[in-house]
């Protein structure tokens, strides 16, 4: 039995690290796109679940895929497409509470669990200048968004509802939950 993360992100990386079990990382090549129509937690989870269907696994495989996205008034924002779109998304996201989602889908032979996990997180009002210094960084490019909470997106958060951990993009706690439930001989040593 492999257990394998089809995902590209070093956080999800160290955050499945967390669990002792060892893993390999199979980036998956689903299509992202969003379904029109269904709700953004809906969405999230389906983009999960396509990813883990994309990577290529025995049946004794336990493959472990999620996506995560950032929601503002029911309007979802994903990565930044530059600059501009951060600082957009940073501006929208001032002095303002939104939910960070992340469907995560587990898959093991015929089974697949999928599930949304959401976290809500309250910005403080930002500076245009704030903004702007935290976007040059770079920091903002590569997360749903446009901040990183485990980086520099920490200055801005003063409240988080829910799990730390899936606003980072896997919640460990959850996923815990999953794998005993779907796999639990993964976990017989107490995990």
């Amino acid at each position: 039995m492999n257990l394998i993360l089809a995902s590209q992100s070093p956080r999800r990386r160290e955050l499945l690290g967390l669990l002792g079990i060892p893993f390999t990382v199979q980036v998956s090549q689903a299509d992202e796109t969003m379904e029109p129509g269904k709700s953004p937690a809906q969405q999230v989870a389906e983009v999960s679940r396509r990813k883990a269907l994309a990577v290529k696994a025995i049946s004794d495989d336990v493959v472990i895929a999620a996506d995560t996205i950032v929601v503002c008034d029911g309007v979802i924002l994903g990565k930044p497409k530059d600059c501009d779109d951060a600082c957009r998304m940073l501006r929208m996201l001032s002095g303002r509470t939104h939910q960070v989602m992340t469907g995560m889908t587990v898959r093991f032979g015929e089974r697949l669990h999928s599930c949304t996990e959401v976290t809500e997180v309250t910005f403080r009002q930002l500076s245009d200048s704030e903004i702007r210094r935290y976007v040059e960084s770079k920091e903002p490019m590569d997360k749903a968004g446009a901040y990183g909470i485990q980086g520099g997106g920490a200055l801005f958060a003063e409240k988080l509802c829910g799990d730390y951990y899936n606003v980072m993009g896997l919640p460990v706690c959850r996923l815990v939950q999953v794998l005993r439930q779907i796999v639990p001989e993964l976990m017989e040593d107490g995990k």
